[in-house]
């Protein structure tokens, strides 16, 4: 084909010109004919990794190796015959919701813990269930119960029973924080009932905050994820579980989620002591100032509450906390996530950055305390006090009865009497989301805010009162 066209491109060259005067195909078509022969020589010697007189593209020579360490998979039949029998079928069986009288059946997926009968799945499998059954790939079934689950992950533990346990086939767990967008992953389940079903893909996006609470923190990707694959593994290229299939968006195509395992592996201990998880309280206020030059900072500590872990530590205000147990942090929420994962009397070991050397210490987590509890810990802002504001975080627990979002503000427990905020209007149950018209997620973000204010100077305050949006002015 390529003399053909060599041969076409030299006969347009040899057309001869009107007699009148040179046309400029004259010069143009033998122009273009000599590059053309030249690239079409340059491919019969074997040099495509060259560009020629032409320079429009590139190829790769016949030697080239291509894209370093991209070796692209063949077939993916090996890594999943050597992990299938780990993943379980689960049908439970429980009251119908909104009051409807009569059971309702379901099913979802897990994967095989340990050897001797602990599997995880979702809770939202097994929340309401009164009856749960897993069966295994060989067709095995035993009964199960629940040993502790956590909504706010969507994580749950489950004990099998039975006389024929043996030893059964469990999986490895991999390293989610060493996963990359562009890795190659594989989902097993049970979508609509298929048992043992097979979908592969790639990690899409990390961190994805859905909006579920202060744990949102999701592996995306667009392996096949539909109802019933709840609860179920999914895989790197290793054969290592790196997420627990969760959500999937009912209007897209190709868009799941699932949990990260290092979370996940951060929860199990406390929901196998606790049966729930039981948050552990470090007692630091921290001022997040984000992202500085397009990179996370680690979140600096504020303030220390009296008697609090952080205080018996030695952990002073203007610290940085850059590492829980060897891991990274960057935000105040993934700091947030580490230390509440963890069960109190957990010893945890922070790294931290005072001034420019690196520390660690040794922190003995302690049972959060209520909101009441911590008044007086902790001596406040002169900025909160000038203002007359007594500030709380909305957590889960404190949003929900209000019917706020978790984490969307600070509420106002209380106002100052005779204070500017009572004087602009402020009351009890108002929730601030702006302070000079920067967003805020808790109390202390307000804290921060209100610190950075110069004396006399009027703040602006964005509130949410019921379902009203309003801005206040604050004169100190």
């Amino acid at each position: 084909m390529s003399s053909r066209f060599l041969s076409v491109c030299l006969a347009l060259a040899l057309i001869p010109g009107a007699a009148s005067a040179a046309s400029p195909l004259d010069t143009w078509l033998p122009a273009r004919a000599r590059e053309h022969a030249a690239w079409f020589a340059a491919r019969a010697a074997g040099a495509e990794g060259q560009t020629a007189e032409l320079g429009l593209w590139q190829e790769r020579g016949e030697g080239d190796p291509g894209i370093p360490d991209f070796v692209p998979p063949s077939s993916l039949a090996p890594l999943i015959r050597a992990v299938e029998a780990g993943v379980v079928n689960i049908t439970t069986v429980g009251p119908r919701s909104n009051g409807l009288e009569g059971m309702k059946r379901a099913t979802g997926s897990g994967f095989v813990l340990t050897s001797d009968g602990h599997v995880v799945t979702n809770n939202h499998v097994v929340a309401n269930a009164q009856q749960i059954a897993v069966r295994l790939s060989d067709g095995r079934e035993f009964a199960a119960s629940v040993v502790g689950r956590d909504a706010s992950t969507d994580v749950a533990l489950l004990r099998l029973s039975g006389v024929d346990l043996g030893r059964l086939p469990a999986v490895y767990l991999g390293d989610s924080d060493r996963m990359a967008v562009g890795d190659w992953v594989v989902a097993i389940g049970n979508p609509f009932g298929l048992d043992h079903s097979v979908s592969h893909g790639m990690i899409s996006a990390k961190e994805r905050v859905l909006g579920v609470g202060q744990f949102d923190d999701f592996i995306q990707t667009d392996a096949l994820i539909n109802p019933g694959n709840s609860g179920g593994p999914l895989f790197n290229m290793k054969g290592e579980v790196v997420g627990v299939n969760t959500a999937i968006i009912s209007q897209g195509q190709g868009i799941g989620f699932a949990v990260p395992i290092n979370l996940v592996k951060e929860l199990l201990p406390n929901l196998r002591e606790n049966g729930k998880l039981e948050r552990g309280w470090l007692g630091v206020v921290i001022n997040d100032d984000g992202v500085n030059g397009g990179e996370r900072r680690a979140p600096l500590v504020k303030d220390v509450y009296k008697g609090s872990p952080a205080a018996a530590a030695g952990i002073r205000s203007g610290d940085r906390l850059v590492a829980v147990n060897g891991r990274p942090i960057g935000s105040y929420l993934q700091l947030l996530r580490k230390v509440a994962l963890l069960a109190p009397g957990t010893e945890a070991r922070l790294s931290l950055m005072r001034g420019d050397t690196t520390q660690e210490v040794t922190v003995r987590l302690v049972a959060r305390p209520a909101q009441e509890a911590t008044e007086g810990l902790i001596q406040r802002t002169t900025s909160e006090e000038e203002v007359g504001l007594v500030l709380r975080d909305l957590t889960p627990e404190v949003a929900a009865p209000l019917g706020e979002t978790a984490w969307s503000g600070a509420l106002v427990s209380g106002v100052t009497p005779r204070s500017p905020a009572e004087s602009a209007g402020l009351r009890a149950g108002d929730v601030v989301t702006e302070v000079n018209r920067r967003r805020v997620k808790d109390a202390a973000g307000v804290r921060a805010a209100l610190s950075k204010g110069s004396a006399g100077a009027s703040i602006l305050l964005r509130v949410k009162r019921g379902d009203a949006l309003q801005y206040i002015a604050v004169a100190r």
